[in-house]
């Protein structure tokens, strides 16, 4: 059967295949008994016909569990019965009419614990003991049953179970037809026998299989003693579709039925699609006793019906595709000569908003922004233009101005008359307020309404205001300022297409200064939360310690860089330093549940190894789910028994830059071989410490990897330039003038920076 399993502490089968899945088909069989709805889960090859499913204690020869399908077919005879009274109650019979009690018929052969590949036997109603059944019964309700058997127990089980399926393969063919009702039977038998059954038993570790029949070989290829006993996942290959795995774990955790195509390989490594239906199969007492299974190969049916889809949307696409031609064509031939005549403004338009695009993107400085914006305006839109830019209050923040002639001076003046507030009547404050362009064709004789002040007015005659057009700045909803541009000759009048090529350029802009200011914001937010979760390093006797936090300063990434030192209850002193995963202000936030964390783990840990502190560690971080992965060091310094002795050093690694450290004598040594997994990669990596005895005077220095890394180098040169560095210092240099030499070099910039160095005394 095609199942696929929770994750669980057992071994890895075999197979190796990454996800745990056990492939085949699962028989339907209702975990609520006589109630369950027997036939809701077939696969559609037998959705036609009713299934009946018994479970037979082999002990006792009865049976103890009946579908509805099968309770139907005897007539509600009261569990547990014996077998074969439930057989003479439903009036079952072989070939030849004789009651299956008085013959060594499949049901008996069950019960005894023997496997029944196939055998077809009569049920008749009219034979059977239940009078109710046998009254109403005039002879055309005889049937012929397809009885497929197995054990469900192991040898050694205290409950020894069987599971019989009964299919009804009756031709549904007048017998009065004898051609048509022998090729319409050896159609039914063919497809019965062609049903593959498998049950597999949960108790066991990793589900193995415990029985298939030779249907499953003949489908699979692999041999009865190639498949029993192992987990089905075998079947699976890399183009299984992952959705259809995740609904069978979920149904099998929920021991529901469940029905699925899939694909399937056999042992030759050909692929065949498997329809599948997927159920428990439960004792009498309730309790899960096996996965019963079985599939079809649908191969033929998936691919006809991919060859008319994919015939359907060939056509659909090539009447598509036709239709917009021919639209297309005739949209071209109306269009040609008005197409021909705009070409010039077109090309300018789009050459402006490229142009726009890539210029007003490329700082992440507001004033920038706005000068760039006032270049493209003049002279492709304008003559001149003045931008306003107000901030979340409605005050003006930043202008900016330009002329095609200069006249600097008066385009201040016309830019300080609208600070710091926008007067009433100004074209600025009516753009900004209705959030739509303003438009004046002939602007000469309403500068009094269209200027607020006599100083704005003056300025605007002296640029030249024939016409002039004002349109908002609107981004993400909000409208963030206005432009504002005017033309000195009064032939050249504002269109609408101006107007709409303004609006255009207006949006991109306002985008742009609006991208900057979140930017800004969430850096400002990002790094003062990142440094308000670093700690103050503490005063401890006998060490002396600094550290150094550097922002990136060429992103809005913020990382999850961080140090810790510790003084912990035993005496020993915790130094810690770790890097989160990702650049955002979820990474800051991350950093500080995972420096909480850390300080839990290590504070009065039951075993201080450090190896055992980050394995607890990474199993809280990944069972709280604090952060999706980090790397960080942590170093456990035990003090000298007895004065200007060593220190006993005890380090683990999750996967950062090794520690380095510096001797008194001022040589530097790499701890490059204290390694392990980044934490929430596996929390149940192995892990080991490192111990090693320091003299006093050494001094300890941990960083994160924004030291380091820069494009085109490895880390190895990185970590070798920062050796070089610290080694140049005095030899007596203290951890603060240490942390001070190891940032010295040319930072990349792109990530945040943090170190720790602790001296030993």
């Amino acid at each position: 059967m095609q199942e696929v399993r929770d994750p669980s502490p057992l071994p890895p089968s075999p197979a190796g295949d990454q996800a745990d899945v056990v492939s085949a088909a699962t028989a339907v069989v209702s975990r609520h008994g006589r109630s369950g709805a027997a036939s809701a889960a077939l696969p559609g090859v037998l959705a036609d016909v009713p299934v009946a499913v018994l479970v037979i204690d082999r002990g006792t020869g009865l049976v103890t569990y009946a579908n509805t399908a099968a309770v139907e077919m005897a007539g509600n005879v009261a569990l547990p019965v014996d077998i074969d009274t439930w057989g003479a109650a439903a009036g079952l019979t072989d070939l030849g009419g004789e009651p299956l009690a008085a013959t060594s018929g499949p049901l008996s052969l069950v019960a005894e614990g023997q496997p029944v590949s196939g055998e077809a036997v009569r049920l008749s109603p009219g034979r059977s003991t239940r009078p109710e059944r046998s009254a109403d019964d005039d002879g055309a309700g005889d049937h012929l049953l397809w009885v497929t058997g197995f054990p469900l127990s192991r040898p050694d089980s205290e409950q020894q179970l069987s599971l019989v399926v009964l299919l009804d393969v009756d031709p549904g063919v007048p017998p009065e037809d004898p051609d048509r009702y022998l090729q319409a039977l050896r159609e039914r038998a063919v497809l019965a026998t062609d049903i593959a059954f498998t049950i597999t038993d949960p108790r066991q570790p990793d589900d193995p299989l415990i029985w298939v029949n030779p249907s499953f070989t003949r489908i699979t290829g692999y041999e009865y003693g190639e498949a029993v006993g192992r987990n089905c996942r075998f079947l699976q290959g890399d183009a299984t579709d992952p959705a259809t795995v995740a609904d069978i774990r979920a149904a099998l955790r929920e021991q529901r039925a469940v029905t699925a195509t899939l694909l399937n390989h056999r042992k030759d490594g050909t692929a065949f699609w498997n329809h599948l239906s997927v159920s428990p199969v439960f004792d009498g007492d309730g309790e899960l006793v096996s996965f019963v299974g079985v599939q079809t190969d649908v191969t033929e049916r998936v691919r006809v019906e991919g060859e008319r889809a994919a015939a359907f949307a060939a056509e659909r696409a090539a009447r598509r595709d036709a239709e917009l031609a021919r639209a297309t064509a005739e949209q071209a031939q109306a269009d040609a000569e008005r197409a021909r005549a705009e070409a010039e403004r077109v090309q300018v338009r789009l050459a402006l908003m490229a142009e726009a695009t890539t210029t007003l993107i490329a700082t992440l400085d507001l004033g920038s922004v706005l000068d760039r914006l006032a270049g493209l305006c003049v002279p492709v839109l304008g003559d001149w233009v003045f931008v306003i830019l107000l901030d979340d209050a409605g005050t003006v923040q930043e202008t900016a101005a330009r002329h095609r002639d200069g006249h600097e001076a008066d385009l201040r003046l016309l830019s300080a008359a609208q600070a710091p507030h926008l007067p009433a009547n100004s074209l600025t404050r009516r753009a900004i307020a209705t959030a739509r362009p303003v438009r004046v064709e002939r602007a000469g004789e309403e500068l009094e309404r269209l200027f607020g002040s006599a100083a704005a007015r003056e300025a605007a005659r002296r640029l030249g205001a024939a016409s002039v057009l004002a349109v908002p700045m609107t981004a993400r909803r909000r409208t963030r300022g206005a432009l504002v541009l005017g033309r000195t000759d009064a032939d050249r009048a504002f269109t609408q297409e101006d107007v709409d090529l303004a609006e255009d350029l207006a949006r991109r802009a306002a985008l742009a200064m609006d991208n900057v200011r979140l930017y800004q914001q969430e850096h400002t937010v990002a790094e003062t939360l990142q440094r308000s979760l670093l700690p103050t390093l503490p005063e401890i006797a006998g060490l002396e310690s600094a550290a150094h936090y550097v922002s990136a300063s060429t992103a809005a990434d913020v990382g999850g860089d961080f140090y810790d030192l510790l003084q912990l209850p035993d005496g020993s002193v915790g130094v810690v330093i770790g890097d989160v995963v990702g650049h955002d202000v979820a990474a800051a936030a991350a950093m500080g549940h995972l420096r909480g964390l850390i300080r839990a783990c290590v504070w009065e840990a039951p075993d201080p190894d450090p190896a055992v502190v980050l394995t607890r560690v990474d199993r809280l971080v990944q069972g709280l789910g604090v952060a999706s992965m980090a790397t960080l060091v942590y170093a456990r310094a035990v003090p000298p028994a007895e004065p200007g002795g060593a220190w006993r050093l005890h380090v683990a690694s999750a996967g950062h830059p090794p520690l380095l450290l510096r001797e008194p004598t001022g040589a530097v040594r790499v701890l490059a071989g204290v390694t392990g997994l980044l934490v929430g990669v596996d929390d149940r990596a192995h892990r080991r410490s490192t111990d090693l005895d320091v003299a006093p005077g050494t001094t300890l220095l941990g960083y994160t990897d924004g030291l380091v890394e820069r494009p085109g180098t490895d880390l190895d040169q990185g970590i070798a330039e920062l050796v070089a560095r610290v080694a140049a210092a005095p030899a007596d240099a203290g951890p603060r003038r240490l942390c001070d030499a190891a940032v010295a070099g040319s930072l990349d910039g792109r990530d945040d920076v943090a170190l720790i160095a602790v001296r030993f005394g």
